[in-house]
């Protein structure tokens, strides 16, 4: 059974505590979703500890309470609470009961059909009960909404809502740094940096006055504010390396377009390909397939593919390691062609790794497998990917035709960022790669494309591209 958790940062809310908890355990949930409440007191000065401690001997396999001795805001809270989560997903709810549990089916319904990565409960739409409130702090929050989607390029109408539900694995994955209310901008611009799929769907809001005990004030429009520029303008969206330099490669679209064409010809109809991570080459790939199958081992990658491709009707994600021979069982023989670009060097027995992607073929079906070129220019890059190795030509032919193939052709691929992976990665020892740099080289790609085959010195890659013999 699946999991939801639910956080509730606390502060100083002992009139409503007890009453929210007893609507968050009785809240309705879609089938086959048990509930985890995580109660984080945020250095309380009231009651509000004893009533949590109450509710988790009453509910122990339900209710989790974790303790601040000093208030440290919302986002601290939020960021206490998420290692302990372990849900499927995550709801945020506020302990003063603006917002109603009953309404979690609706927060869920786009994550449990996989169409989003984040689902915002919005104020605002029309068509559902809100209480009407205060001019100016509605205008201080479309006003904030707006500077927010200014920056993030989204179109949201309540940045602010304190009803947001995500995937778990997503959530955690991204480094939140505000202590207070600037976690609702902060976690919008990061989503939307990580291009993740957000949808928003009509809540009932019951919100408080100043006098029944409403915490923000002028004071957090202005913090908030400063948070929307603070993340507007730099990229901390990954707690690991790994990530994030695959979020960088992510923005290359023109080199991704490069790697596509170069390898499409050697396509067919039915394609598995190997190590997806988030799908820079399989969106260019997909179309136009009988079947299309990505396969990862980190299970982040695999629901952000899911979301990203959920439109496409002919594709499938699936975990796959490739140095395990009982994931590629229920793939034996299912393939024309395996895709497989920048893993093989990942694992440490690749004889292995190329027999599990012989196995998938049909009988003349094709193999494309790229490495890095060149234990020459083995850096900390590198060492940061995970690479075991970099290959040579003969090499590579050797291994693949020991494993079953029939080589087709093997070649060298972008030859112009040789020299810049070997200066960034073995004199700089950088473990990342840089924006600018980046940037520049693929507004350019249409340039390298021209002059790859006349650099006279060898690629950062190699392709090779081999058959399954026909039966």
């Amino acid at each position: 059974m699946a999991t939801l958790t639910v956080i509730v940062p606390v502060f100083n809310e002992e009139e409503f505590l007890g009453a929210l908890l007893d609507r968050v355990l009785a809240a309705p949930l879609p089938q086959g979703l048990d509930r985890q409440v995580i109660v984080v007191d945020d250095g309380s000065s009231d009651g509000s500890h004893e009533i949590a401690a109450n509710y988790a001997a009453a509910h122990p396999a339900a209710v989790q309470v974790l303790t601040h001795q000093r208030n440290q805001g919302k986002g601290a809270a939020i960021r206490t609470a998420l290692p302990h989560a372990a849900g499927e997903f995550t709801i945020i709810q506020d302990a003063d009961l603006e917002y109603d549990p009953r309404e979690y089916p609706r927060l869920l319904s786009p994550l449990l059909e996989g169409k989003a990565d984040a689902v915002y409960g919005t104020r605002f739409a029309v068509g559902t009960e809100r209480r009407v409130l205060y001019f100016w702090h509605a205008l201080a929050n479309h006003l904030l909404t707006t500077a927010v989607n200014l920056f993030s390029d989204l179109n949201l109408t309540d940045v602010w809502t304190c009803y947001k539900a995500f995937r778990t694995s997503l959530l955690q994955s991204i480094p939140l740094r505000s202590n207070g209310f600037g976690f609702e901008p902060e976690i919008t611009i990061k989503l939307a940096q990580r291009q993740v799929h957000i949808y928003e769907t009509p809540i009932s809001y019951h919100g408080r006055t100043y006098d029944e005990g409403k915490k923000i004030g002028k004071a957090d429009a202005f913090s908030a504010l400063g948070t929307v520029l603070r993340f507007a303008f730099q990229r901390d969206l990954y707690k690991d390396s790994g990530p994030e330099i695959l979020d960088t490669l992510s923005s290359a679209r023109h080199f991704n377009a490069w790697m596509a064409d170069t390898i499409r010809p050697f396509t067919g109809r039915r394609i598995l390909e190997i190590g997806a991570g988030i799908g820079n080459l399989s969106r260019c790939l997909v179309p136009r397939r009988e079947l299309y199958i990505a396969s990862d081992i980190d299970q982040e990658h695999l629901a952000r593919l899911r979301t990203r491709l959920a439109h496409r009707p002919n594709f499938r994600a699936v975990a796959c390691d490739l140095s395990q021979p009982e994931d590629f069982a229920p793939l034996r023989d299912s393939v024309d062609t395996v895709v497989c670009l920048n893993v093989l060097e990942h694992v440490e027995d690749d004889h292995l790794g190329l027999r599990n992607i012989y196995s998938t073929l049909t009988p003349g079906g094709r193999a494309i497998i790229l490495v890095p070129e060149g234990m020459s220019v083995y850096g900390e890059l590198d060492r940061v990917l995970g690479h075991c190795r970099r290959y040579s030509e003969t090499e590579l032919r050797e291994k693949m035709q020991a494993a079953g193939f029939t080589l087709d052709t093997v070649f060298q691929f972008n030859r112009v960022t040789r020299p810049g992976w070997w200066w960034n990665g073995r004199i700089l020892k950088r473990k990342h790669f840089s924006r600018l740099q980046l940037g520049i080289f693929d507004r350019l790609v249409w340039l390298w494309r021209i002059l790859d085959r006349f650099i006279p010195w060898k690629g950062t890659s190699i392709i090779a591209v081999g058959r399954k013999p026909a039966a």
